[in-house]
């Protein structure tokens, strides 16, 4: 039997443990190292500094890193794939060219280009009625750009806004030779990619059941070893903090999903085929992975500059903390006059115990958000006004920041176009361009999407207690939407849980979401539901008002709920 092929994650977003890089290098034997550093907010930041510098665009931080760590992945014949490029691949690969000729390092750094389709924006329809021209807009490319990359031989390759998923499944179809309608190879890839993209959530990072893996020390980062027909053992560097189980990989197959047909433009991964398996300590095995071609369009990511936002926080302590918020409400409103943003949203967060031992236990928070199109609106005028009701407000006032300006923030939307409209060309380390023709328009393979019954419920008496006790869960966003993945630990909670979460309980559980549309599907390979909650996140997480504007907490908060949950479960 080969060997599998050997794939690291070293950055699952960009600020991610700078180290990682070096630590997965040194952890043990890699044939690809990647580095996801795009997010829907990211493109964002990036479109913003590069309107101040052209040349800018791409994420500095890999370039340092790779200052630290290019020589040494030569040295382990260790091959980078990372869309750390951003909004401007070319220019990091310039840059990363200059860098391996100033340290003496013979390597060959080849890009993939294409996603931005800005300057096309008109042409394709991307304008928006109510922002105008988008900021950024950057198609979401497959993995066939990186593929040609290394097939001609680099040993470092850039893109832009290429799929997560895509930065595992393109070394992984260049390795063993796939064709592009090996349908099921590309989504067990596409899945194994998928656990990899955001680095130690796969490893016991953000574990609903932290306590029982619990390190002082950083989880390890994770390792895809990935067979000829697209099935995957996940692990991690022997020696490494965290845990690979079926659970922790689990949380990370739920997080930011949406129906258990994942459409990507290289396959269609079938979510609800997975079967993980706990393959010995620290290894979970994927395999059973079903694919069908990918969509006729591509989805694009726009940002759009939708106006300026600020935000204040009053401190509320001790009694009457419900009038008191009330009272700076009705204070700052009246000094708004007639200069109120379009925008204002209050929050108020915790409730004081009785009778507090100390200062914190006696406190609460009230936020207030505002977004505007003028920036005077939500600038100085106001954090001004809030101040100003320092020495004029509720008892015992106080704030947690000085007054500030506030900021631009944009607004998320996505869009679809013809796959042939996009122009994907790999740029070769001899400058070579190849441009990669589109994904072939081939009808839907059927796949059977019954649900098998979860089973007969168990019966006998109840115990009210936190959901949490018997379901884990992971939540994030994708843009306005937010998406939480419910599983069951055992197959008797199963047979209870997957009956009775339905969109209505998770209504009564999280009034929050009663006002949106909620779509519930069921994975039951992976004992577990999933609910997209449609606007929940307004318009994507810049521009969101929330609390929580990327929905990270949304799974803890329906875990500590209580519930009546059969004892013969618990």
């Amino acid at each position: 039997m080969s060997q599998p092929l050997r794939v690291g994650n070293a950055s699952g977003f960009y600020g991610d443990r700078f180290s990682a890089v070096r630590e997965m290098l040194e952890g043990g034997p890699l044939d690809f190292l990647t580095g996801d550093y795009l997010a829907e907010l990211t493109m964002l930041i990036l479109g913003r500094g590069k309107v101040k510098d052209p040349d800018a665009g791409y994420a500095a931080t890999f370039l340092r890193q790779m200052e630290e760590s290019l020589g040494l992945a030569a040295e382990r014949g260790t091959t980078i794939v990372t869309n750390a490029g951003g909004l401007n691949p070319r220019g990091l690969a310039d840059r990363l060219r200059e860098l391996a000729a100033r340290l003496g390092i013979d390597v060959r750094i080849a890009h993939v280009e294409g996603d931005d389709l800005l300057s096309r924006a008109k042409d394709l329809g991307l304008a928006d009625g109510r922002y105008g021209r988008p900021l950024t807009a950057n198609a979401y490319l497959g993995a066939w750009g990186i593929v040609e990359c290394l097939r001609a031989g680099a040993d470092v390759v850039v893109t832009g806004r290429v799929t997560d998923a895509s930065l595992v499944v393109g070394p992984a179809a260049a390795h063993f030779g796939w064709a592009r309608d090996d349908w099921d190879a590309l989504a067990g890839a596409t899945v194994a990619g998928h656990v990899l993209e955001c680095g130690a959530q796969a490893t016991g990072g953000n574990y609903a059941f932290f306590q029982e893996i619990y390190n002082v020390k950083a989880p390890g980062f994770p390792v895809a070893e990935i067979h000829p027909d697209g099935s995957s053992v996940i692990t991690k560097h022997d020696g490494t903090d965290g845990a690979v189980t079926v659970e922790t990989v689990t949380a990370q197959l739920l997080y930011e999903i949406g129906a258990p047909s994942y459409a990507g433009p290289d396959v269609t991964a079938r979510f609800d085929t997975i079967a993980p398996a706990q393959d010995g300590p620290d290894r979970v095995r994927i395999s059973g992975v079903r694919g069908v071609p990918p969509p006729p369009s591509t989805k694009v990511c726009l940002n759009h500059l939708g106006g300026h936002r600020n935000e204040m926080t009053f401190v509320l302590t001790g009694l009457d903390v419900e009038a008191k918020a009330e009272l700076a409400k009705a204070q700052l409103e009246a000094a708004f006059a007639g200069a109120r943003p379009a925008r204002v949203e209050w929050t108020l967060v915790g409730t004081p115990g009785p009778d507090p031992a100390t200062q914190g236990e006696a406190t609460a928070l009230l936020r207030c958000a505002v977004l505007d199109p003028d920036p005077e609106k939500v600038g100085r005028g106001f954090s001004g006004a809030v101040v100003e009701l320092a020495l004029a407000g509720y008892p015992g006032f106080t704030m947690t920041s000085p007054p500030g300006k506030g900021g631009p923030y944009g607004v998320y939307t996505p869009a679809y176009v013809p796959n042939e409209a996009i122009e994907h060309v790999a740029v070769t380390s001899e400058g070579e361009r190849v441009s990669i023709p589109a994904a072939p328009l081939v009808r839907d393979l059927e796949i059977s999407s019954e649900s098998p019954p979860a089973g007969a419920v168990p019966p006998g008496a109840t115990v009210c207690a936190p959901l949490g006790r018997v379901a884990g869960a992971r939540s994030g966003d994708k843009g306005g939407d937010a998406n939480i993945g419910v599983w069951a630990r055992t197959d008797a909670q199963w047979r209870w849980l997957e009956p009775f979460l339905t969109t209505e309980r998770l209504g009564e559980l999280l009034p929050e979401t009663r006002e949106h549309a909620v779509r519930r599907y069921v994975l039951p390979n992976l004992r577990a539901v999933n609910f997209v909650v449609e606007g929940l996140l307004q318009e994507g997480v810049s521009a969101s008002t929330r609390f929580d504007p990327q929905g990270k907490a949304l799974g803890e908060w329906l875990r500590s709920r209580l519930v009546d949950i059969p004892e013969a479960v618990l």
